[in-house]
């Protein structure tokens, strides 16, 4: 849960109190402090709501996590395995990158799942619909067919299997885009604060190694 939504809750949770006061001490003409203390149990049971709330929206993000990332090993596994089942050695090539940049993303996303929104299409649809083309080739060259159409397909499934094997390694480079643009302005900092101190020549200085 944001900050935002916890402080949501507490203005909530603020809301009932008061009304638990108002209530019994306005309207019904209870004392000041047994309806203050109707009051405080009011705000403490709506603050632990959004707190019990607060745990399982937590829990189910991560379980969610956990299954995205189980059910994608298992779809890059299928996609290593077609490599057996499939005669066309470039083809089989682009196999072989193709399950190694998704094993990176796989790994960066475990690591780093604050990313995931960066990569939601390649587990929601890239990844599973490859293992789909490969399987629907491995039928089609089974059968040895001749057909002019059968040869169209396996020829544009060999070319849409390359631009994939590009396009993951692209994906790739955008997860950590991010990370080398901060890497890259920390080094730019880092040798600005060098030349101020007066370490820009150092080549000039006899440093024994």
């Amino acid at each position: 849960m944001s900050d935002k939504e916890n402080y949501k809750g507490t203005i909530i949770s603020a809301a009932i109190g008061s009304a638990f006061f108002a209530i019994p001490y306005l309207a019904l003409g209870v004392s000041i402090l047994p309806s203050l203390g109707i009051a405080a149990v009011g705000f403490g049971a709506s603050n632990l709501i959004f707190s019990e709330n607060k745990k399982e929206i937590g829990i189910d993000k991560k379980k969610n996590l956990y299954d995205l990332l189980n059910e994608a090993k298992k779809e890059n596994a299928s996609i290593y395995e077609m490599r057996n089942k499939i005669d066309d050695k470039e083809l089989v090539q682009n196999i072989v990158e193709i399950h190694e940049t998704s094993g990176k993303i796989i790994d960066t996303i475990s690591k780093n799942p604050d990313k995931l929104d960066k990569a939601d299409n390649f587990f929601s649809y890239y990844l599973p619909v490859t293992l789909k083309i490969l399987k629907r080739y491995d039928d089609i060259e089974n059968q040895r067919l001749e057909s002019s159409d059968s040869k169209k397909v396996m020829k544009s499934t060999k070319d849409i299997i390359e631009k994939i094997n590009k396009s993951f390694k692209v994906q790739l480079s955008n997860l950590y885009q991010s990370d080398i643009i901060d890497t890259d302005a920390e080094i730019k900092v880092f040798e600005s604060m060098l030349n101020s101190d007066g370490f820009s020549n150092l080549d000039d200085f006899n440093i024994k190694k």
